[in-house]
């Protein structure tokens, strides 16, 4: 998701990076359509094993503590000025639509509370990369301990924000791991291969409820072979279907930013839908409607030039 972040050797994409984020936004839009959720609850709970473990995971591999400082704080505002604009706007949403997470009595303490501490909707995402990248960077950047005693501090502060209810303590150490493989001689495709086999592994895993934590073994090993099969689907595909994927996964953040606003909205298409009784075709329509919708409030911003003010670079679409 984090565009602004800069790739671990040149300014030059990795393919299979952007490929797996444009995997993980589908899923994360098609399983926050709440109806369908809820025709497939198993489903839901696989997919959220593993889908923002790679998030944080490849968020903190594209981390950059080499950057000047300035240049790093700059990257870290142009996540905050998204982040309070939109959890703003999903905060006074949620105390008025009636939506999952609906707040009945809006104060100023469960105000500031929503929008700094425990956010609601997905953009709590936003606030764990902001907070675990600046304490990484100002660890890394600041203290001339050796890396391992770098990583004990990191993962001492994850720990502690974790206890605030800050972030989650088993998605910050995914992020953690990206730290780690970015800074050793290895990247992150020597770490994750693509294999075929990976999905029997899988299959074998997910059969079963208690595995599907992303914080035990099984939930670890669960991340790591959804990497490696994503990364074979990736080998594979061409052409048309392939450029688009790519497209997508270069646009995370406008995905990421903008899918909650139509999420609502096509809870309207219910009642036309509902005959299908798998809710496939509505995922479907929805999944449509929510890429072309924050696709096009993406590009009116660009032609707007409001870009500028909302990510701090001309244009919110690559």
């Amino acid at each position: 998701m984090m565009e602004t972040m800069t790739s671990p050797a040149k300014s030059t994409r990795i393919g299979e990076l952007d490929f797996l984020k444009s995997v993980m936004i589908i899923l994360m839009i098609g399983f926050h359509l709440v109806y369908f959720s809820e025709l497939h609850p198993y489903a839901k709970q696989v997919v959220y094993t593993f889908h923002m473990p790679v998030f944080l995971l490849i968020s903190g591999y594209l981390m950059n503590f080499n950057k000047p400082t300035i240049h790093f704080f700059k990257t870290i505002l142009w996540l905050t000025v998204p982040y309070l604009v939109m959890e703003i706007g999903y905060i006074l949403a949620a105390s008025i639509l009636p939506i999952r997470e609906h707040i009945d009595n809006l104060t100023i303490g469960v105000f500031i509370n929503k929008l700094l501490i425990n956010p609601i909707g997905p953009y709590w995402y936003l606030q764990s990369v902001i907070l675990c990248g600046t304490t990484y960077y100002a660890i890394f950047k600041l203290s001339k301990a050796k890396f391992l005693t770098q990583y004990i501090l990191t993962a001492i502060f994850f720990f502690s924000y974790s206890r605030f209810g800050l972030v989650s303590l088993p998605l910050s150490l995914y992020f953690l791991t990206g730290i780690v493989i970015r800074n050793s001689t290895l990247s992150f495709l020597d770490v994750f291969r693509p294999s075929f086999l990976s999905i029997i592994g899988l299959a074998f895993l997910i059969v079963n409820p208690e595995n599907l934590h992303s914080d035990a073994g099984s939930g670890i090993l669960i991340v790591y072979l959804s990497i490696s099969f994503f990364l074979f689907i990736y080998s594979h595909l061409k052409g048309f279907w392939l450029k688009i994927m790519l497209f997508l996964g270069r646009n995370t953040l406008v995905l990421f930013l903008f899918s909650p606003i139509f999420t609502i909205v096509c809870k309207q298409f219910i009642p036309i839908l509902s005959f299908d009784p798998t809710g496939l075709i509505f995922l479907v329509v929805s999944l449509i409607v929510c890429i072309t919708g924050s696709l096009a409030i993406g590009w009116i911003m660009d032609t707007c030039r409001l870009s500028a003010f909302f990510v701090g670079r001309e244009k919110i679409i690559s």
